[in-house]
């Protein structure tokens, strides 16, 4: 178990880690590859403190190997849902669990909104994680909605697997199963009765059991049922601490300014205010013994 998990690899949640690992504090980083960041496509960042002219490339590099050298332990991939229970977080990740005691979320904006019917259908025939419910579907219909760069790989494992398998997007993907057919679309909606019974894509009806939306995160919401938002962003207090016990969340999906030097610095309460949560999660256990 580590002490704390942070989800996302962003300038906030590095800031994160690198101030728990300074408190001593096992830290795991959930992330795709931190070049995915909206930071790394910056061309330049001319009003970060003392480090005018820096391109997004150049700073988002100094964080990862500053993190790394400090002893974080990084996790590639999408966290898919985070489960509290008795003082323990587990967080599926794929189709492995990790644990830890607090989480701070730096999950950054969720820039697409959900499609019609996604929430309708969530868990009755939606999910986001191919490798957790594929079996569920084996020589069933489904669609791939692939947003994430690794919604080929995945659509692969689903057909690997006998799914009959469609992959829309709106680009076409590299890496695709030539067997896989591909239909591109930008707006869809899920639709059915009790469950999914077809995606309709650019209005074009695709019939199918299961739909997979594979974006590059998931919304907080989605990952912890019960976190309070505040105008789209998720609430927290000057701790960085959010309505739920242990979970505590930092830069842009705090909401704005979606700045760098906000996203650092609160990245830096998050990290101190969580390792302080773990110290008195220790003293309790003690006191209790």
């Amino acid at each position: 178990m580590y002490d704390i998990a942070v989800i996302g690899g962003g300038p906030a949640g590095l800031s994160a880690a690198v101030n728990a690992r300074a408190r001593n504090k096992s830290v795991l980083v959930v992330t795709n590859d931190y070049r995915e960041s909206p930071l790394y496509k910056a061309e330049w960042v001319d009003n970060y403190l003392g480090m005018p002219g820096r391109t997004g490339p150049e700073l988002l590099e100094a964080y990862h190997s500053h993190a790394e050298a400090m002893g974080t332990v990084f996790r590639a991939g999408r966290a898919l849902n985070i489960m509290p229970m008795e003082g323990t977080n587990y967080i599926g990740i794929g189709s492995d669990m990790e644990e830890a005691r607090a989480v701070i979320l730096a999950t950054g904006v969720s820039r697409g909104r959900k499609y019609p019917g996604e929430a309708e259908f969530l868990g009755r025939g939606v999910s986001y994680c191919a490798t957790c419910d594929g079996m569920l579907y084996r020589n069933r219909p489904v669609a791939v909605v692939g947003l994430a760069p690794d919604a080929p790989e995945e659509a692969n494992f689903l057909h690997g697997l006998g799914c009959r398998v469609t992959y829309v997007s709106p680009r076409p993907p590299a890496g695709l199963d030539p067997a896989i057919p591909y239909v591109k679309a930008a707006r869809m909606e899920i639709t059915g009765g009790s469950a999914v019974a077809a995606l309709q894509a650019d209005g074009r009806e695709i019939p199918c059991d299961g739909v997979f939306l594979l974006r590059h995160a998931v919304a907080p919401t989605d990952l912890l049922p019960g976190l309070t938002l505040e105008g789209g962003y998720v609430a927290v207090d000057r701790d960085m601490q959010t309505n739920l016990p242990g979970i505590f969340a930092c830069g842009d999906c705090t909401g704005e300014p979606l700045q760098l030097s906000k996203a650092a610095g609160e990245g830096l309460v998050a990290g101190q205010k969580a390792a302080e949560y773990v110290d008195a999660l220790h003293t309790d256990k003690t006191n209790s013994n």
